[in-house]
């Protein structure tokens, strides 16, 4: 039974002692009527509705009605409370009234209105004067005049604003609703934009105006009619029709926005995709794009995520309609198309397995066509890949151990397809034990590799034209190592590695700091190397077996020595490291895949192996030596300050050994006493960074290597400049010394707007050869962003460098959808 409380104001005597049952059945459907109305009517997702003039239907403003006190909600035990200045029964016309602060409660939905109207001859609902309505879940509704059915499939509201739970607004100077299912705003705007706080009135960034809106609660959508899109109240553009789903889908099957792309290769090209929201867990979406050159380039991309996991499918195809635009490349043909795909899947929390795979007609397609990993130009114009990798991995991560197992297959962008290896399988696993081994900690490691290659792969080591040659088309007279490295061995290679290493530090009573350590490394090795021209003038072609073991111990020793001042600490820290072990088997005598990087500097003063990878094992006795010297301010800042120099005590100096491809060489390590390496970084504050990296020759003190960087960071603006000096390397192909300037910055002109820029300066030729400079603007509702990019991809020896430029336009509105435009080219810079 209803409970019902009303405070009656001069009514007769006898309409005060008419029984409470007719009220109570009044107020009842008063109350439920406008319930299932406020939650159905007029619903985009969670809406607030709130009465405006007509003239403010055309224009969003922000006028929030005054809130009465609330009082607390009844609670949810089907009972009502009805409160309000009279609560009347007309008996002739079958009416229930009631009027004055109208307050009514149920299940958890609260109503408040001036007054409220029942007619039950009609059976329609009339509410007017304030109208505020809070459901059980805090959702809030506002309005000035409600007129509807019982049934809630038919009504009216006048003047109205609709504000959504996720930030979107509509007004219209009238709203109907039919069938119960159609709400029609009539001179209806939308909006994802918020109201400007300073000036409500003013019209926001961008709505969306229309004689008509239809909102189709069945299907989730809106439609507009005769629809015209302003900025700041600016009309921009018109559409007669279009439509988008309502703010509370999340995803529903329908045209995305176009995408215009341009690129030498195949003209203009404006993508229409379509997406199919299949069902919860999988899609699909096909995007065809049409070119002035090539005809229509069909994608599709086909998505699932299952319980354990996701994976992908993307197709592409197309009948090229001018195969003479790649006359002379491997786009000459007249079918062209590609799949690429890739999935990750959990077997446990610590267990995870996966692939990447890529099939194409060409290895140019993706590249002529800025398909995959070429998109983004903002991104791969800067660093154009080189391959596409399809791989298959399973990979599993412990409290202190790691596994990882892939199968990997290359795929070069650059034609050299049989040059780059097929890697099947390479394993690795490392483990820390949990508890202490002779006092100290105890580690292990495995890696197996196992690749193949189908040829050679030179590069050359001068600009000479005859070496360039030479090196692309090898010889066995020519093709040599004064001429050329040799960066890939042709055949199979097969190498297990095993390491296991302990360590312990301990502190004396003097304060020195003592940490012993001692690992055993073992590589079993099989080379099944191809003979063909010039490969034997680097190694001896036919099957090698090696074992190479190099068992180590050694002694690091760091005595702190720390200032305290008031204004900071100052710790000054000499560090000494001698290492004793064998000379390297084989060295420069086997393939070498996975250590030919080797850059020395004072990160790896201190390391115990110098190499990158197992394909090369530091041997010979080694000292490394240098000093510390760390500044902590107490107001903030520090300074950090390191330099050093390794010497070869004994044996063979592994990196005084060429290999196939001179690592080691040129490296600052070669001789009995390595360069002077030092670095200095320095923060005093968190606004500013400087860090410095330098290597001196030993003997001459001559700059090999430098880099000095500084980072800003403060209110609206950021900068960053590098600057990088770099001795020639003539072993490894670099015959001259580079040297460049990069900066980068940007500032934040106005709340919203981003202008940023990057430039790299060429100072051995005194030109500018790299930029980008791009602006944006983002906020609550709106994306706009416009970028120029121009790169240059350098490799040793003759080539000449490749230029690369995009321009990339970037627009977005909130719930509607983004768009982007794109024009890019490529060439040699001669």
């Amino acid at each position: 039974m209803a409970e019902i409380a009303a405070l009656r104001i001069g009514l007769p005597a006898c309409e005060r002692s008419r029984p409470l049952r007719s009220r109570r059945i009044g107020t009842s459907a008063i109350l439920t009527s406008l319930a299932v109305m406020v939650l159905g009517l007029f619903a985009v997702g969670a809406l607030e509705i709130a009465a405006t003039s007509p003239a403010a239907a055309q224009s969003f403003t922000y006028n929030p009605t005054p809130r009465r006190p609330k009082p607390p909600p009844a609670q949810n035990n089907g009972q009502m409370l009805v409160q309000a200045n009279e609560v009347d029964y007309d008996y002739n016309n079958s009416r229930v009234s009631a009027v004055g602060n109208v307050q009514m409660f149920y299940n958890g939905t609260g109503v408040e209105a001036d007054k409220v109207i029942y007619d039950q001859k009609t059976k329609r609902l009339h509410a007017e004067g304030n109208i505020r309505m809070t459901d059980a879940d805090g959702k809030v509704t506002y309005a000035n005049i409600m007129d509807l059915s019982d049934d809630y499939r038919d009504g009216f509201v006048d003047s109205l604003r609709v504000d959504t739970a996720d930030a979107t607004r509509m007004a219209a100077t009238r709203a109907d609703r039919t069938k119960g299912k159609f709400n029609v705003f009539e001179n209806g705007v939308y909006t994802a934009c918020a109201p400007c706080k300073d000036d409500p009135k003013k019209p926001p960034l961008w709505q969306v105006k229309g004689a008509r809106i239809i909102h189709d609660q069945t299907e989730k959508m809106l439609y507009f009619e005769d629809a015209r899109i302003e900025f700041y109240g600016v009309p921009m553009a018109y559409m007669p029709y279009f439509s988008i789903p309502d703010p509370t889908v999340k995803r529903k099957s329908g045209f995305l926005m176009p995408i215009v792309t341009s690129y030498n290769a195949f003209g203009v090209g404006i993508e229409t995709p379509y997406y199919f929201a299949l069902a919860p867990n999988y899609d699909l979406t096909v995007a065809p794009r049409f070119t002035t050159r090539q005809g229509v380039l069909m994608q599709g991309e086909f998505r699932q995520r299952l319980i354990d996991g996701s994976y992908q499918i993307r197709a592409y195809g197309i009948d090229q309609l001018d195969q003479g635009a790649f006359a002379g490349q491997p786009g000459d043909r007249q079918f062209r198309g590609g799949v690429d795909t890739k999935g990750q899947f959990a077997l446990n929390d610590k267990w995870t397995w996966g692939w990447d795979g890529v099939l194409l007609s060409d290895y140019y397609f993706f590249s002529d066509y800025r398909l995959s990993q070429y998109k983004d130009p903002l991104q791969s114009f800067l660093s154009l890949p080189t391959e596409a990798i399809s791989q298959l991995y399973l990979t599993g991560v412990g409290n202190r151990s790691f596994f990882d197992a892939r199968a990997i297959y290359y795929l070069s962008f650059s034609g050299n397809q049989k040059q780059v290896p097929i890697v099947a399988p390479v394993i690795d696993y490392n483990n820390v034990i949990n508890h202490a081994v002779l006092g100290g900690e105890f580690s292990y490691k495995f890696n197996f590799t196992n690749l193949t290659r189908d040829a050679a792969q030179f590069d050359p080591l001068s600009t000479l034209a005859n070496n360039s040659y030479w090196c692309s088309q090898p010889t066995t007279a020519d093709t040599k190592p004064a001429n050329c490295l040799l960066r890939g061995v042709p055949g199979t290679y097969t190498r297990l590695s095993a390491e296991v290493q302990w360590r312990k530090s301990f502190t004396d009573s003097f304060g020195e700091i003592w940490t012993p350590f001692a690992s055993l490394r073992a590589d079993a090795i099989n080379a099944d190397i191809s003979n063909q021209p010039g490969v034997s003038n680097f190694l001896p072609p036919g099957d090698t077996q090696a074992l190479r073991v190099m068992p180590t111990v050694g002694l690091e020793y760091r005595y702190p020595f720390i200032n305290v001042q008031p204004w900071g600490t100052t710790t000054i820290e000499p560090i000494a490291q001698v290492i004793i072990r064998p000379n390297e088997s084989y060295a420069g005598k086997l393939p070498n895949e996975d250590a030919q990087s080797l850059v020395f500097d004072a990160s790896n003063l201190f390391s115990v192996d110098k190499f990158s990878g197992y394909d090369r094992v530091e041997g010979g006795g080694r000292a490394n030596v240098g000093v510390q010297a760390t500044t902590q301010f107490d107001r903030g800042g520090a300074i950090k300050f390191l330099f050093g120099q390794s010497y070869q005590l004994f044996g063979m100096n592994s990196f005084a050994v060429p290999d196939l491809t001179n690592t080691g060489v040129d490296s600052g390590l070669q001789r009995a006493q390595s360069d002077y390496v030092a670095s200095l970084n320095y923060a005093p504050n968190s606004t500013f960074t400087f860090s410095t990296r330098a290597r001196f020759d030993e003997v001459t003190m001559d700059v090999q290597r430098f880099e000095a960087e500084g980072r800003g960071s403060f209110g609206r603006w950021s900068a960053s400049i590098l600057y990088g000096d770099y001795a020639a390397q003539p072993d490894l192909g670099y015959l001259t010394r580079r040297r460049g300037i990069l900066g980068t910055g940007s500032v934040k002109v106005a709340s919203n707007w981003v202008v940023q820029g990057a430039a790299r300066f060429d100072l051995e030729t005194n030109q500018i050869n790299q930029y980008t400079i791009g602006a944006g603007y983002v906020d609550d509702c709106f994306v706009l962003g416009l970028n120029y990019v121009t790169a240059y991809t350098y490799s040793a020896g003759s080539t000449p460098p490749q230029l690369s430029h995009a321009i990339m336009f970037q627009l977005g509105l909130r719930t509607i959808g983004l768009t982007s435009t794109t024009s890019s080219g490529s060439g040699t810079l001669q």
